[in-house]
């Protein structure tokens, strides 16, 4: 974070299939060493699945997999006195979007289907019906921010 001025945001570009920012996003934070058509061809493979699993249209199943990770709430260390408290505090909106999308390429990456576009299908269809390890992740996060409520009064 710089201290003299405000970093300027990037404008994104939607993707060419959808026309959704969403999914532009999505597939830069698949995408390694700068590979963006393995990282759309993953993905629109991933949405194929979904179309043929779940008999709905993938960009709802995907919006609301999103939707259900994304976490509210999360907590920072705060350091008070010489003790650190985990001090629970709300998240903006764009940070909230980043992490849903992290979390379910993360444990998209550590199932056990064969082919990432299956893997990544599973964990979209998980999360958009409640369950899955990104779920899970969302909420233990609520969790943790439910338990140090105590110390909100520490928030800066």
């Amino acid at each position: 974070m710089p201290r003299r001025r405000e970093v300027p945001v990037r404008p994104i570009i939607p993707d060419a299939k959808y026309n959704s920012k969403l999914v532009a996003k999505f597939i830069a934070s698949i995408m390694r060493d700068g590979k963006k058509s393995v990282a759309e061809r993953l993905l629109y493979g991933a949405f194929d699945i979904i179309e043929q699993r779940a008999k709905e249209q993938p960009l709802r199943v995907f919006e609301k997999a999103l939707e259900n990770v994304k976490p509210a709430i999360e907590v920072k260390s705060r350091r008070v006195g010489g003790s650190t408290y985990q001090v629970p505090t709300e998240i903006r909106p764009s940070r909230r979007t980043a992490l849903g999308i992290r979390w379910i390429i993360n444990f998209a990456r550590g199932r056990s289907e064969k082919g990432f576009a299956a893997k990544l299908a599973g964990e979209l269809m998980d999360a958009a019906n409640g369950r899955g390890a990104s779920i899970k992740k969302k909420e233990d996060t609520h969790r943790m921010a439910e338990a140090n409520k105590a110390f909100a009064h520490y928030r800066w």
